[in-house]
């Protein structure tokens, strides 16, 4: 029986856990104290962690590793994600490699690795102070403003002109090290893609709706609709990247923008993406994509990855609300019972508070849908955000 160690997995993880156990292994559990104890009896081990640092997963990790030899390792967030990988490269065990860890987790890091090898991406510069690159921003406006590691488009923001970059520097001056790049504009999309050994062995294309500016938080993502051009575009530049990187055996999240161009590298990461597009990629190539992730870590075949096409159309959503006190949530029983809606998901109630949208975790609400075709995916698409409404008032 393989043994797989989990490194965190939360409630967003639960499906690498249930995969795990459809396919007969053993599950070793490295996660905080209070989350292993909602999941111990899912489990067969349970390593905690002392804290939620990434040194202390990987002390956490490669501990259990050390004391449990699991055949393969497997990490589902940002603060895992080098841990898992250090524990692999240690045991000789599947995983993205620690030189794609290492710069997955760096903003900087990886503009300075995709550079070197030639690939479309922002002009940029790190500076220590936001206020010291005032002159490097000024030749460039629009730029973008990030932190080095971060997700869920947290800290990223568009400054547009020199009232907005005086205003972000008054704001953003001592928060440390910040990645500002020229803003590129094009439709967004992102690539998901297996891989093993270094070969792609799928590679989706999703395309990517956002918010306002100047946070850009994404409200949609449709999977199945891209254009042919923008499929093309991103197949050939998630290969790049990933031999860019000098990935192994895992799944890559990349995000681009489409622009007159071509394609610029936003960002990338080596491990699970979130926003539902794992579920929405399953949806529409008929497969589990989790098991497929499982199955790679263990150095099982991927049987069901080798013959997967596309099949559907679909989306997860992502519906807002004015910022106030909720007073209703209209909606969600109607749309639990209509065909093609999967998952319908609200996270306020009446008299809670909703704020403005700055990053993933402000959206109040998550629907994933899926249809036959395209124009099918947009009437459900519609549908979801006429039907779904979250009722708001003032908070006085």
């Amino acid at each position: 029986m393989p043994k797989l160690l989990l490194v965190g997995v939360g409630e967003l993880g639960l499906p690498y856990l249930i995969a795990a156990k459809r396919l007969q292994a053993s599950v070793g559990l490295v996660e905080t104290p209070s989350r292993a104890a909602l999941l111990r009896d899912l489990v067969d081990e349970v390593f905690p962690v002392a804290g939620t640092a990434e040194e202390q997963w990987s002390e956490a990790a490669l501990g259990a590793a050390a004391r449990w030899s699991p055949d393969g390792v497997l990490a589902l967030g940002e603060p895992q994600v080098l841990a898992a990988a250090l524990t692999a490269e240690r045991h000789g065990l599947p995983g993205p490699s620690l030189g794609a860890a290492v710069v997955s987790r760096n903003k900087a890091l990886q503009r300075a690795v995709f550079a070197a090898a030639g690939l479309p991406q922002p002009a940029f510069t790190v500076t220590e102070r936001l206020g010291a690159a005032a002159d490097w921003a000024a030749e460039r406006l629009p730029v973008v403003v990030k932190p080095l590691s971060s997700s869920g488009s947290s800290g990223v923001e568009l400054v547009p002109d020199g009232a907005a970059w005086a205003d972000a520097v008054g704001r953003r001056d001592g928060e440390g090290r910040l990645l500002v790049e020229s803003a590129v504009t094009g439709p967004e999309f992102s690539w998901e893609g297996l891989v093993r050994d270094g070969r792609v062995l799928l590679g989706n294309v999703t395309e990517k709706e956002t918010g306002p500016a100047p946070y850009f938080v994404e409200v949609a993502h449709r999977v199945g609709t891209a254009a042919p051009a923008a499929v093309t575009a991103g197949q050939h530049l998630g290969r790049q990247v990933v031999e860019a990187l000098g990935m192994r055996t895992g799944i890559v999240h990349l995000e681009f923008r489409l622009t007159a161009d071509g394609p610029a590298i936003i960002e990338v990461a080596v491990r699970t993406p979130g926003d539902s597009i794992m579920d929405a990629v399953g949806l529409v190539h008929g497969l589990d994509l989790y098991e497929a992730v499982v199955r790679l870590a263990l150095g099982l075949p991927t049987p069901a990855v080798e013959r997967a096409r596309q099949l559907r159309c679909s989306a997860s959503l992502f519906p807002t609300a004015a910022p106030g006190r909720v007073v209703a949530v209209h909606g969600t029983a109607d749309l639990r019972g209509r065909p093609g809606v999967a998952r319908v998901h609200v996270g306020v109630r009446p008299g809670d508070a909703v704020g403005p949208v700055r990053c993933s975790a402000d959206r109040p609400a998550a629907v994933l849908v899926e249809a036959a075709d395209p124009e099918s995916l947009e009437k459900a698409v519609a549908d979801v955000r006429a039907t779904l409404l979250i009722e708001t008032e003032p908070i006085l």
